[in-house]
């Protein structure tokens, strides 16, 4: 890497990198934002942030940065040198920081490779099943409620429930315990922002407190009567690894249990709703979907491009370099953003079509070391939830446009209605 000096001046107007950010928080910006990622991309491939550090827009430029090791996410060393207690010294945002998603090496090698491929072919095709169980009571439900209503919230009888019931299966959760789970997860969520507020900092202490109560009880309750479940195998693995030392042991496996529950709900509850949305808001495009169901692979991977769930994610250089010609001190900030990189045309032609066919690129399970450790978990989820959807329900129709949370970084639907003329008429 080059050794660089002062970062010049730019000629992009602060103000106008502030609009698009105000506006992506609004009503109208979550439930379209593709305009303001072409805003964003008119910039240029880096754009310097009003705080400082930079956005990334262009898909080449995310993608080197999501898979070069010299990009790191934001660990406890890197919080420990900024000039802001308030936000990195909170106690959510630390809360957040043993997690693995906030681990560079050798932390993070150490425990990825002591997990392993906790989602490889065995495991899918043992969790295909119970994946699909899961399913078919919850479009029972769906249903149902149809029938006796004309209309359901998607979010709230299916796409919210399905995640945690399969991650809830594989680590032995207790169904009762589910909802305060899902709970504490959407208000945790808060510390992961971009800029948050301190009344949200506040919000996710406290589920932060929550969360580490319960993770803290459930493993010492597990490990006092083990069972199969992959929570059993890793306390097994890490009480074994640190024998002398349990503290050790109880940090890794409280981390990594909690990381895992959480970080598995909400972006594949919004990619299954925000599926429902974009296929199901064309009649036409839903009837040719059931007559070529060979393409609910494309459908899927076509959603997560399109509007994907998490709007960016963050890196700092480890070292002084440069990048797409832009000089970047160590300790830069940059903020890739994942719907731009995929609207960029010149890696998605007509990146605003909606288009289950297309052979195209996302990036929105990210890459390189820190790669999503369930992608092949959620799609497992999402294909199964589609095809049965197609299956059962012929003519389910959004009712109105998904609702969502005003974030900037993790999208979450919060509600979905939708319909089906079939059930509706028999009701």
């Amino acid at each position: 890497m080059s050794a660089v000096g002062d970062i010049p001046r730019t000629t992009v107007d602060r103000r106008t990198v502030l609009s698009v950010l105000r506006r992506l928080r609004s009503p109208e910006g979550q439930s379209n934002p593709l305009p303001l990622w072409e805003e964003f991309r008119r910039l240029g491939d880096v754009v310097p942030a009003p705080w400082g550090g930079y956005f990334l827009t262009g898909y080449d430029v995310c993608n080197q940065v999501l898979r070069d090791r010299a990009w790191h996410v934001p660990d406890f060393a890197w919080q420990d040198r900024q000039a802001d207690p308030g936000r990195w010294g909170a106690a959510a945002t630390r809360e957040m920081g043993g997690t693995l998603s906030r681990l560079n090496a050798p932390a993070h090698t150490c425990q990825r490779r002591a997990l392993g491929n906790p989602f490889d072919r065995s495991t899918l095709q043992d969790l295909a099943p119970v994946v699909a169980g899961h399913v078919d009571t919850l479009l029972d439900d769906l249903a149902e409620r149809l029938e006796a209503e004309g209309e359901a919230d998607f979010l709230a009888t299916v796409a919210e429930p399905l995640p945690i019931r399969t991650v809830g299966h594989w680590l032995g959760l207790p169904p009762e315990d589910h909802a305060r789970i899902v709970d504490f997860a959407h208000r945790q969520v808060f510390a992961q922002e971009l800029t948050p507020t301190r009344s949200q900092l506040e919000i996710s202490a406290g589920a932060s407190a929550e969360m580490r109560a319960y993770f803290t009880e459930l493993i010492a309750g597990r490990r006092a009567a083990p069972g199969e479940d992959a929570l059993s195998g890793w306390i097994r693995h890490w009480d074994a690894a640190h024998p002398d030392d349990p503290a050790a042991a109880d940090h890794v496996l409280y981390h990594l249990t909690m990381f895992i529950t959480i970080a598995s709900m909400e972006t594949t509850a919004t990619t299954m709703s925000n599926a429902v949305w974009l296929l199901g808001r064309d009649p036409g495009r839903w009837a040719w979907l059931r007559e070529h169901r060979e393409f609910v692979d494309g459908a899927m991977e076509e959603t997560l491009r399109y509007d994907p769930p998490v709007h960016l994610t963050s890196r700092y250089a480890s070292e002084d370099t440069e990048l797409a010609g832009v000089p970047m001190p160590r300790d830069t900030m940059v903020h890739v953003l994942y719907g731009a990189a995929a609207h960029d045309p010149r890696r998605n032609p007509d990146p605003g079509a909606f288009d289950p066919t297309r052979d195209g690129a996302h990036l929105s399970f990210g890459g390189g070391a820190h790669y999503c450790l369930g992608a092949a978990l959620a799609r497992l989820e999402i294909r199964t939830l589609l095809a049965r959807l197609l299956e059962r329900f012929p003519t389910l129709r959004p009712v109105s446009a998904p609702a969502y949370a005003p974030r900037m970084v993790f999208r979450r639907v919060t509600s979905l209605k939708v319909t089906s003329t079939s059930l509706a008429a028999a009701a």
